[in-house]
């Protein structure tokens, strides 16, 4: 991976990060009641939302797609996190607790994105936006049929993967969004 991937995975990082810490804030851990499968539906309607404005080439709420792109990164890591510890029954982690939880599994995501691009060569950067989020819907009804079957797949990969997988897309169409926002300034 390139430094330059490298610097500007960092940077989304840090802007989704902010996000998620003032939600704690807001929030708390609320969201630890959710089953994954609820947070995929959430994850699905942040996607569809990007892919009607796409498609219609307007919206009505006053908020674009680059929110939704951080939506879909967090929510994709309280899966993770719902996944790895289990559905609590109330918001049991503290702000630190569940930012220690979200860079560890950022920092998966990152580690995962760095191999792939190494072994892809990049390619995501020659992608479009509407590519990026209709490989996530795609991942994501994948997620769904595992989900509907309980978590049994015979050669696929598990839930956990699809999540990662969606993290890294959206990244990259947040890469892309931050370098089209700063080269308009």
């Amino acid at each position: 991976m390139s430094a330059e991937t490298s610097q500007q995975f960092d940077q989304v990082i840090d802007r989704c990060r902010l996000v998620f810490m003032a939600k704690a804030e807001d929030y708390s851990s609320a969201w630890r009641i959710l089953r994954a499968s609820s947070l995929t539906d959430q994850i699905y309607i942040k996607a569809n939302r990007i892919r009607s404005i796409e498609r219609k080439g307007t919206h009505k709420i006053n908020e674009g797609i680059l929110p939704e792109f951080i939506g879909i990164v967090n929510y994709s890591i309280m899966a993770l996190v719902q996944l790895n510890k289990g559905v609590a029954e109330t918001d049991d982690l503290s702000a630190e607790e569940a930012l220690l939880l979200y860079d560890h599994f950022f920092y998966e995501a990152k580690k995962l994105m760095m191999d792939k691009n190494y072994d892809y060569g990049g390619a995501w950067k020659n992608m479009r936006i509407s590519s990026l989020i209709d490989i996530i819907l795609m991942k994501l009804l994948r997620i769904k049929q595992i989900e509907n079957n309980a978590g049994h797949t015979l050669v696929s990969e598990g839930v956990d993967a699809g999540y990662y997988d969606i993290i890294n897309y959206a990244v990259f169409a947040l890469i892309k969004l931050m370098d089209a926002e700063t080269n308009n300034e």
